[in-house]
């Protein structure tokens, strides 16, 4: 059934989920901050842990193409269909973040091994990424917050930035990885 935006601007509860955005948000951005730094765990050989950032970059590919399809839904107003798509961008980021964690983790920090041109714009590709990715949790948790609660009017101003923000930070993640991989 599609729903029509207007029919969202209903009286809903409000809940103060601001708590919860800045409490995810720290331990989120600060645990990959710490597992970076870290050696990683030495003879691991429960499986072969490359086929981690391979998984990384297969779950951000579908969370691009699931912002897209939400993007599409929203312009055409169907809420609905809109909502599933975000909710599945949410399933397959929180999946990447597990395959994320797990990998840096269990291995050191992968050297890029190219030189020239590439390292210039893999670098820039893997700095801006990062300092986006770092943003796009409060962002996309404070978009859906203002959805549920019904601020409509609140959550199209900020999902003027968290949209391209977020595909951008998806779209990076498989890039960074077509970069790398040949150095795993």
């Amino acid at each position: 059934m599609k729903q029509s935006i207007s029919s969202m601007e209903r009286p809903i509860k409000k809940r103060n989920y601001k708590p919860f955005i800045i409490t995810v948000s720290i331990i989120l951005i600060g645990a990959i901050g710490v597992l970076s730094g870290m050696p990683g765990v030495e003879n691991f050989d429960a499986f072969d842990i490359t086929i981690l950032p391979l998984m990384n970059a297969i779950f951000n590919t579908f969370t691009f193409l699931f912002l897209v399809g939400a993007l599409v839904a929203i312009k055409k107003r169907n809420v609905t269909v809109h909502k599933r798509f975000i909710y599945a961008a949410f399933v397959t980021t929180f999946f990447f973040l597990i395959t994320y964690v797990m990998y840096h983790f269990l291995s050191e920090s992968t050297p890029f091994g190219g030189s020239g041109f590439l390292a210039g714009f893999y670098y820039f590709i893997l700095f801006s990424h990062i300092l986006l990715a770092a943003a796009i949790v409060p962002l996309a948790l404070t978009s859906v917050a203002r959805a549920w609660n019904g601020e409509i009017e609140r959550h199209r101003k900020i999902v003027r930035w968290t949209m391209p923000i977020w595909l951008y930070v998806s779209f990076t993640g498989v890039l960074v990885y077509v970069l790398i991989s040949p150095y795993y």
